[in-house]
């Protein structure tokens, strides 16, 4: 595996008029994307950046992320009994291209029976230091206290007449790591990370680094990866911050990419002639984590493209314009599904919307299959009245035919499911849920809208009628929505709350919603623990997602006590 580098927006980077005999410390720090458990791609990839660094930006010290070697998180891989071997047998090959220059590399590290999250500092083939994170995460998404020790001492080495202090992650965000390591000699301080996107966490990251400026008066350089990994977006993002909390560079957001930073030995401060990548917007945000989430699991799990069902609705025209965005419309298959129940406006729509994006469209009748499956059940259903479960016959057979197809092409059938249907189980189980990744799952249905007119002006390519017409799941005869649930600005506002801000029913209830409402959705949440379980992964948005980020038992008797709560 080689990585190229002219790709990567740094060839323009300016060093005319920078002598070799710069007095200053020249950095060049690695926002780049690692695979989890491929250590002898990531090897590569690492060798093949030291040998740029070195020879094009002239470096004295390179930079990589947390946990590099292995990737983030590599969770149970770690207890594998060959990780050790290939993690030495790659550090190896790392030591002989660290000739002239000092890099600075994250990888899991046993010692004395005990394994750290560590930062190791080779200079001319030598390893010279480690640094033991210390503040280890065991909340959300993380579990390092399951794998790791925490470590107890800073570490500082001196790189060309410069005391750098190391740090990982979440030690920024804690104020013992960075006092111990200005106490220790500290001139500067570099932080690798591997720190997951949501909403707003670019500025919550340099609030805190800011924070840390300013109680040690120490620069800081935050080094970001970048990449998905299944539910996990690692959105770059890195920075450099100067003793005045100013941010002298920012790295753009899912984006590759290498970047020179000084450190002047005179002022005592860091120094570039790069330009500031600024924040996007959150919908901007948003939307560009989606694409790229989706992106990045179908291309690393070896899939075709894409296999999209359509409904005429909003979600699937949504999901199918991320589709489109990240595979290419000529990798994405788009197919309708229509019985009885489907209307002519739907059918028109998904035409449309299909035509606009370019993609190849299927139209696959289930009316005769439906009755197939019924005949074969009327003895059985014949003294029972029909519900649901007809409906849900009807979302089912949609499965087995998006099944079929990705099983014949190869193609990963993504599932539209949104969180707010995830939430209260608003979906059918091998029906509509069916799937290999979901890219709604962490996206409310009033985000959605906004994503779906966000999407119309870049190409205005998702017809208004799908925007404007309401929410339908189309399985009855005039079927709504909000037949079944209530207005999705109040379910999403009392999800928000009961979901990512942990709040209590009395507590929902005292911000001004019906009682009767927040009772009936927070049980339809718990009710519907066992569907979620069974849901393809999805991206993570918010501060608080389904997946490893919430864990509630199936089985509980929690709803017993839910009016006390």
């Amino acid at each position: 595996m080689t990585i190229s580098f002219s790709i990567l927006g740094i060839l323009s980077l300016k060093i005319d008029g920078v002598s070799l005999s710069n007095p200053n410390l020249k950095i060049v720090i690695n926002q780049l994307n690692f695979l989890v458990g491929d250590i002898e791609g990531n090897c590569e990839i690492i060798v093949s950046s030291i040998r740029h660094a070195k020879l094009q930006l002239k470096a004295d010290c390179i930079v990589f992320t947390e946990l590099a070697l292995i990737g983030y998180p590599p969770e149970d891989l770690l207890y594998r009994s060959n990780i050790r071997r290939r993690i030495e047998s790659a550090l190896t090959k790392i030591q002989q291209e660290a000739v002239g220059v000092s890099v600075i590399l994250g990888l899991p590290w046993s010692e004395n029976g005990k394994q750290y999250n560590a930062a190791m500092v080779i200079q001319d083939t030598q390893v010279i230091g480690k640094y033991y994170k210390m503040a280890l995460p065991n909340y959300n998404v993380f579990d390092e206290k399951r794998y790791f020790v925490s470590g107890d001492n800073p570490c500082v080495i001196n790189i060309k007449g410069v005391i750098v202090g190391l740090t990982i992650c979440e030690d920024i965000w804690n104020v013992e790591p960075l006092r111990l390591t200005k106490e220790a000699g500290a001139q500067v301080v570099i932080n690798i990370n591997a720190s997951p996107y949501h909403v707003g966490k670019q500025v919550e990251r340099e609030s805190q680094v800011a924070k840390r400026v300013k109680e040690n008066d120490l620069p800081v350089i935050y080094v970001n990866q970048v990449g998905g990994q299944d539910e996990l977006v690692f959105d770059g993002g890195s920075f450099a911050m100067d003793r005045s909390q100013n941010i002298l560079f920012r790295l753009g957001e899912c984006q590759q990419g290498l970047h020179l930073v000084e450190f002047d030995k005179q002022s005592k401060d860091l120094i570039t002639q790069q330009s500031i990548c600024p924040i996007s917007s959150d919908i901007q945000s948003v939307y560009g984590v989606l694409v790229y989430g989706l992106q990045e699991y179908v291309n690393k799990n070896g899939f075709n493209g894409g296999l999209v069902g359509l409904s005429g609705g909003i979600d699937s025209a949504l999901v199918l314009a991320l589709a489109v965005d990240a595979l290419g419309a000529d990798k994405v298959h788009a197919v309708m599904m229509p019985s009885k129940y489907t209307s002519g406006m739907s059918l028109d729509d998904a035409q449309q919307l299909t035509a606009n994006l370019r993609v190849k469209y299927s139209v696959i009748e289930i009316d005769s299959l439906v009755e197939a499956l019924e005949s074969s059940l009327a003895a059985l259903f014949e003294s029972v009245q029909k519900d649901t479960t007809e409906e849900n016959i009807q979302a089912r057979i949609r499965g087995v035919l998006l099944m079929a197809l990705s099983n014949k092409f190869g193609q990963m059938v993504i599932s539209t499911g949104n969180k707010s249907e995830m939430a209260v189980g608003y979906a059918t189980l091998y029906g509509d849920m069916a799937g290999g990744f979901a890219p709604l799952k962490d996206v409310p249905k009033t985000l959605v809208y906004d994503l779906t007119r966000y999407r119309n002006t870049l190409t205005n390519v998702i017809p208004s009628r799908i925007i404007d017409r309401p929410p339908s799941a189309e399985l009855a005869p005039d079927q709504k929505d909000e037949d079944s649930l209530p207005p999705y600005h109040v379910l999403d506002a009392i999800l928000e709350m009961f979901i990512e801000q942990d709040k209590s029913r009395s507590q929902i209830v005292a911000q001004g919603f019906e009682e009767k409402t927040v009772s009936r959705t927070i049980e339809m949440v718990f009710q519907n623990e066992y569907k979620r379980r069974q849901a393809p992964p999805g991206i993570k948005i918010t501060k608080r997602a389904f997946g490893k980020d919430r864990r509630y038992p199936i089985t509980s008797g929690v709803l017993r006590y839910l009016k006390e709560d």
